[in-house]
């Protein structure tokens, strides 16, 4: 199993990105996925997690951000508004998948650069 994040890049503050995460493989089913970010010098932080109907969000970003997911196309997505320097980091996306030999794994994908500045 892959995953594969993509969609980040240079916005303006005040602008939008939608980040994108596709899983590949022996997938049987997609437990949960989360975003999480890590800027320079700092630790990784869990931005927005979705598991089953239950959705949470990072305080810094609750009313901007929006996590969801196309169960179809195991793929999740992050929509990103109003975007503010402070938001300036590298995102990944991570999965707990059930693989087809009903195995239990954790995966993470490999990291996009989100940078917001004028």
């Amino acid at each position: 199993v892959q995953l594969q994040a993509f969609g980040g890049g240079l916005v303006q503050p005040g602008g939008s990105l939608r980040l994108s995460c596709a899983a590949s493989g022996s997938i049987f089913s997609i437990m949960s996925m989360g975003w999480y970010r890590q800027a320079p010098g700092k630790q990784r932080e869990l931005v927005a997690a979705i598991a089953g109907g239950i959705i949470n969000y990072a305080d810094s970003v609750k009313g901007r951000f929006t996590i969801s997911r196309d169960g179809a196309k195991n793929t999740g997505y992050l929509q990103m508004n109003s975007l503010k320097p402070e938001d300036t980091a590298v995102y990944y996306c991570k999965a707990v998948v059930v693989t087809a030999s009903k195995y239990e794994y954790q995966y993470w994908g490999q990291g996009t650069l989100v940078t917001v500045s004028s």
